[in-house]
């Protein structure tokens, strides 16, 4: 995998946990501005612009990636975030609970990304994707990096992160709100950390899908085509951190249905019994691998879908089973990206989000999905195959500020 170092903008001593931020694409205009409040230094304000505009105002205006670049240039010349004189790489550690993931901080080339050495396993949709690609346009910036998995079969890369972490002194320390500890750390040895990387194949994109295309179509904007792989120039390269595949934390991505589509439960209950083998439930659970837990207002059942499982790494997903064999032909929502009586729910607490949306009547039917692989994820990718929407939910999320890439 070829990676490069790069002169990271970096918040100033002491103001990284003023600066950082969630990504951009995980919280509302509204949460955003609530974060941002009484704090000018929040990452927010350069990586969703719109939180400080009147809600008529859409958030792909023209103004909001002006008012962007405008809060970009008050962090630099406020020294609020600055610039490294040479390039580095960078460790970034992230540690909730009794989990912790260490990541090398790099550039990787958008003609890797092109030629399928940097993985997908996702569609990207036109809108989110032009709206980042706009955003790093007129800021001039990657301001958030794309999270990437590599498989580190000799557990290289994983060895090397904990070694230099306990020697270097680091360069950031915080606890953010929502409990997540951030540590990062300057690597002074860039070119045994590039050698390291030369023996990983592929990198596969975890999470920003769309971050990482829209760095792409920037830079074939900037060639005027396809990117060549000897370009050098910074618009070339994209900001990333690289974790072993085996050090990452995904969690569940839940679905919830509105209506049951004309059917009383005692109906639905007779159709699901058709595809899978049902057991009964004392109440809310999570799903083991291999099987779904159903909510209905009259009760929760554990279902085993029947028969053979499906070989293909898509379809013996235990999401797309349940979209195969009871979301599409009982409850008739075939288009699971756009219908819009199926909603989505994730992160630790879902299981419990479920029950409340039953209880007070938000949800007609709900479904608990076991977590899926990164192994699993891997073989979607390696085949060519994209996962079924909403299914993989990677949790902690990078936090945005910490690491900026100027593209010129």
């Amino acid at each position: 995998m070829r990676i490069r170092a790069f002169r990271a903008f970096r918040p100033a001593a002491g103001w990284a946990e003023r600066v950082a931020s969630p990504p951009y694409d995980v919280v509302s205009r509204e949460e955003a501005a609530r974060m941002a409040d009484g704090n000018p230094a929040c990452f927010l304000r350069v990586s969703r612009a719109d939180l400080e505009l009147p809600p008529e105002i859409p958030a792909t205006s023209p103004a909001v990636y002006e008012r962007a670049a405008e809060h970009w240039r008050r962090f630099c010349e406020r020294e609020w975030m600055v610039q490294d004189n040479d390039p580095s790489l960078f460790l970034y550690e992230q540690a909730v609970k009794e989990h912790s993931q260490i990541g090398l901080v790099a550039l990787y080339h958008v003609a890797d990304y092109e030629r399928g050495i940097v993985r997908k396993h996702e569609h990207t949709r036109p809108e989110p994707e032009q709206d980042r690609a706009r955003h790093i346009a007129v800021t001039g910036i990657q301001s958030g990096p794309v999270l990437l998995a590599v498989r580190d079969r000799a557990g290289a890369l994983a060895r090397a992160a904990r070694e230099a972490a306990a020697r270097l002194d680091p360069l950031f320390e915080f606890t953010a709100p929502d409990g997540v500890c951030h540590r990062g750390w300057r690597l002074m040895d860039a070119d045994d950390w590039l050698n390291l990387m030369d023996a990983e194949p592929v990198a596969y994109i975890a999470d920003g899908h769309h971050r990482a295309a829209a760095a792409a179509r920037v830079a074939r904007e900037r060639a005027g085509g396809s990117v060549p792989a000897e370009t050098d120039a910074e618009w070339a390269w994209v900001m990333a951190v690289f974790f072993p595949a085996a050090s990452l934390r995904i969690l569940p991505y839940q679905r919830c249905v509105s209506d049951l589509g004309g059917l009383s439960e005692a109906d639905l209950l007779r159709r699901v019994r058709e595809g899978f083998e049902v057991e009964p439930l004392p109440g809310p659970a999570p799903a083991a691998k291999g099987e779904v837990t159903m909510g209905l207002r009259g009760g929760w059942w554990r279902l085993r879908a029947a028969g053979a499982r499906p070989t293909d790494p898509v379809r013996s997903l235990d999401v797309q089973i349940l979209q195969d064999r009871l979301l599409g032909p009982v409850l008739g929502i075939r288009e699971p990206r756009r219908d819009p009586r199926l909603s989505f729910v994730g992160g630790e607490r879902s299981v419990a989000e479920l029950a409340a949306r039953l209880a007070d009547g938000r949800a007609a039917a709900v479904f608990a999905v076991p977590a899926v692989s990164m192994e699993h994820i891997m073989a979607v990718a390696d085949a060519g195959q994209v996962m079924p929407p909403k299914s993989t939910w990677f949790d902690p999320k990078l936090r945005s500020g910490l690491f900026v890439h100027a593209i010129d």
